[in-house]
């Protein structure tokens, strides 16, 4: 417990996080897509497939990300499994905000970008009600964790 009496969060281990999201990635691609990624139903997340342009490679970077849907965008967190430093999709992400996401069986263009103030907070009060442990998962991290809004694109 902490010293206030609130029961601590308990995660995982970070290896079998990490395993995790490699055996959900796998799963994806033996399936051919079939299988891996979904939609978000009331009070869940769902799962995408984010696409971005490494920073250093200029190649193409594929990662699962759990998401909701805040009107026409999806509203993701980098929080790196909640440990330190942040997901390489997100520093990708910063250097080239234009993106593709992909949700069970539609794909489309996206750009990236932070949320920031009453933005940040009303979309981080919406992910409260999806996960009751996320302020005790976020304060494991000795930075903010970035509110994700992954906003549809033209591709004209």
């Amino acid at each position: 417990m902490a010293a206030d009496g609130a029961k601590e969060a308990r995660l995982p281990p970070r290896w079998f996080v990490r395993t995790a999201w490699y055996a959900h990635r796998a799963l994806y691609k033996i399936t051919g897509g079939r299988f891996g990624l979904w939609r978000p139903k009331p009070g869940k997340w769902g799962t995408a497939r984010l696409t971005t342009i490494g920073r250093r490679s200029g190649e193409e970077r594929s990662v699962m990300v759990g998401y909701f849907e805040d009107g026409p965008n999806l509203v993701t967190m980098a929080m790196n499994g909640w440990s330190p430093g942040e997901p390489a999709w997100w520093l990708n992400l910063q250097s080239n905000p234009d993106a593709v996401v992909e949700v069970a069986g539609d794909r489309w263009p996206v750009t990236g970008r932070a949320a920031a103030g009453a933005e940040r907070e009303q979309l981080w009060s919406r992910w409260q009600t999806i996960d009751k442990n996320l302020d005790a998962y976020a304060a494991r991290r000795p930075t903010e964790t970035a509110v994700v809004v992954l906003e549809p694109r033209s591709t004209s």
